[in-house]
């Protein structure tokens, strides 16, 4: 299910240059959404009519507060970073596929996040702690330089900086293989690059691996084909190797795509 609704924020705050914690109130949104889902946020300015996309970095279904985190890119996310407690938000949602938390049960698990693909991980990270079915849950995340939102997770967490500053330098991979790391399910969401390396790690390691793709979307429910990928099996109505990212994604297994 997905709705559309007129969200009042709560609580705004730039946790990192550029980058800004949004919480909002919802009625539905919240109470549906999964680890690894979007929503359509929409802006008020008419001139801009295409909403923008953003990762849901945690949804609470008692309270029906929805934390997004988003970096700022051009003007319509230069909006939201403006926005004041009590302003209200239009936007649609929960949208797309999120992670299948129940292939962690009884596994080791890397949550991987690289940059702004490191907000969705924190949902993600705290299902997990709820099922309690994992065998062990490792928080690998990667930056260009300046940490946030460690402390939003409760897993440990390996950090990869690119500058060195902090944890390995490097990238995931590098801190993977410095701490000698080992999993058995790897879920991951950050920059195409990042994500093709997992892909063929996990392939070479023999690992179950969820990817979830970061893309311009413009209508998001799958009507515009704007944010399609290459997939290694073709649709069977068209016959065609695409998949759409906003509605048979974000989240997908590693080896049913392209990268």
């Amino acid at each position: 299910m997905k709705y559309r609704e007129q969200a009042a924020v709560l609580n705004i705050e730039e946790i990192g240059k550029d980058i800004f914690s949004l919480v909002l109130q919802t009625r539905q949104i919240a109470q549906e959404a999964v680890p690894g889902q979007f929503v359509s946020v929409y802006s008020n300015d008419r001139s801009r009519l295409l909403p923008r996309p953003i990762s849901i970095c945690e949804a609470d279904g008692e309270s029906g507060c929805l934390r997004l985190v988003f970096r700022i890119a051009g003007e319509g996310t230069r909006e939201f970073s403006r926005l004041e407690p009590g302003d209200r938000v239009d936007l649609v949602g929960p949208l797309g596929n999120g992670f299948p938390a129940e292939r962690a049960e009884g596994k080791r698990v890397w949550l991987v996040g690289g940059g702004i693909g490191i907000p969705p991980m924190i949902q993600l990270d705290h299902v997990l702690e709820e099922m309690g079915a994992a065998a062990s849950v490792t928080a690998v995340l990667g930056y260009r330089d300046e940490q946030f939102l460690l402390d939003d997770f409760t897993s440990e967490c390996v950090i990869a900086t690119e500058d060195g500053s902090a944890g390995t330098k490097g990238n995931v991979l590098d801190a993977v293989r410095e701490r000698g790391l080992k999993a058995d399910v790897i879920y991951a969401c950050g920059p195409t690059p990042m994500l093709r390396a997992l892909k063929a790690y996990a392939l070479q390691e023999g690992i179950e691996c969820w990817l979830s793709l970061e893309e311009k979307m413009a209508c998001g429910i799958g009507a515009c084909l704007s944010c399609v990928c290459r997939s290694t099996e073709k649709d069977e109505h068209s016959q065609v190797n695409n998949k759409r990212i906003c509605t048979e994604g974000p989240v997908f297994l590693s080896t049913d795509i392209e990268l």
